[in-house]
């Protein structure tokens, strides 16, 4: 069950990310771009309809109106469309290696362990 959730889940992320995309894209007819783009914004914003302390109800605004609204905005746009909006979204959401970041970590690292060191050479001595 806990596989379900998460896959449901996923599948929902690379839907928001695609339906902003078609939102975007010219082919796609003006009452589902402004759809799409209503719902892309209401799934990334910050503020609901009700809030999320709100007991219960705070929670199941989110379950229930942005998986709607992605159905409904899946099915205004053309689905050969939605499969391209779909497989950008994918390339978006793939983790890509940052080699700069990753040498900087590595360059901190390495300046620490030798002032780690000569502050106990100095230390011991």
């Amino acid at each position: 069950m806990f596989e379900n959730a998460k896959s449901w889940a996923r599948r929902l992320k690379l839907d928001v990310v695609a339906i902003y995309i078609a939102g975007r894209d010219p082919r796609t007819p003006w009452y589902a771009k402004a759809i799409a783009l209503t719902v892309a914004a209401y799934a990334f914003s910050p503020i609901d309809l009700i809030p999320d302390f709100i007991p219960v109800l705070g929670y199941l605004d989110d379950l229930i109106i942005i998986p709607l609204g992605i159905m409904l905005v899946v099915k205004l746009i053309p689905e050969e469309l939605m499969a391209d909006c779909r497989a950008k979204a994918r390339d978006r959401l793939r983790p890509r290696a940052n080699w700069v970041v990753g040498a900087l970590i590595i360059a901190t690292w390495l300046i620490a362990v030798v002032w780690l060191t000569i502050v106990f050479a100095q230390w011991r001595s």
